[in-house]
């Protein structure tokens, strides 16, 4: 009977562990993983990599915000843009009432011969003449052929126009060369002997040629303007006009 329970009691105490055994191996882990948290056995990962991806990490304390800096250097100056567009039209203005008002001229005869507008005062000036006689060699060419002179400032007998009103005057004229003789003709606009515009007419184994010109002068009171022969031989032309002189006053002063 006895050998019958110890047969039953030592099987079961061999098997039970001791309190002080379990004690020792929680107590050997709980110390390796305090005081040896750094090594590794190999494969594995050490108990500080656990603890750290295990563990949440404390949130980053946010400081107030800091004074605004000091505004840094301007930069360099960029490209011009490209034009805009043209802006509107703007209203039209207001239409003027003034009306210009020029001295009269005075001259030996009334109505149209001394350049008197009756309507608006102002002056009327123009003249256009031709020539009748022929003319050669180094001369003023005189056109004694009036057909018009509106102020009477043209002189058939000279041959020139002298000016009464000083503005700005416009002169044209044209002089048929008598040719046949192989010979050339000059012919010059001149104002107080100084030539403003000139014209040639050659012989080309022709018999006639034009020699024309025209200006735009200012004058002065006083002031004279004719056409010069230079050379070479004007046909008059009786009362054809085949030559002309004629000019007028496009505004005084």
């Amino acid at each position: 009977m006895v050998l019958l329970a110890l047969a039953i009691a030592v099987p079961l105490l061999l098997l039970r562990p001791s309190e002080t055994s379990a004690y020792h191996y929680e107590m050997m882990g709980t110390c390796r993983m305090v005081c040896d948290p750094y090594s590794q056995k190999p494969g594995g990962t050490t108990a500080m990599e656990v603890i750290q991806n295990v563990a949440p990490q404390p949130p980053m304390a946010q400081g107030s915000r800091g004074e605004p800096g000091r505004p840094g250097k301007p930069g360099p100056r960029g490209p011009p843009g490209e034009p805009g567009p043209p802006g509107p039209r703007g209203p039209p203005g207001e239409r003027g009432g003034g009306k210009l008002v020029f001295p009269a001229l005075t001259g030996p005869d009334n109505g149209e011969a001394d350049g008197l507008n009756s309507t608006s005062g102002s002056p009327r000036i123009a003249f256009y003449v031709g020539l009748k006689n022929p003319h050669e060699g180094y001369e003023v060419l005189k056109f004694d052929d009036v057909i018009t002179n509106l102020g009477n400032l043209y002189d058939p007998s000279t041959g020139k126009f002298t000016c009464h009103v000083s503005g700005i005057y416009f002169f044209t004229y044209h002089v048929l060369m008598r040719g046949g003789d192989g010979t050339s003709m000059w012919a010059d606009l001149c104002k107080n002997g100084q030539v403003r515009a000139s014209a040639i007419a050659q012989d080309a184994d022709q018999n006639y040629d034009y020699a024309s010109n025209s200006a735009v002068l200012h004058l002065d009171s006083g002031d004279e303007v004719y056409v010069k022969l230079d050379g070479g031989k004007a046909h008059g032309g009786n009362n054809n006009k085949y030559s002309t002189f004629s000019g007028f006053m496009l505004y005084p002063d």
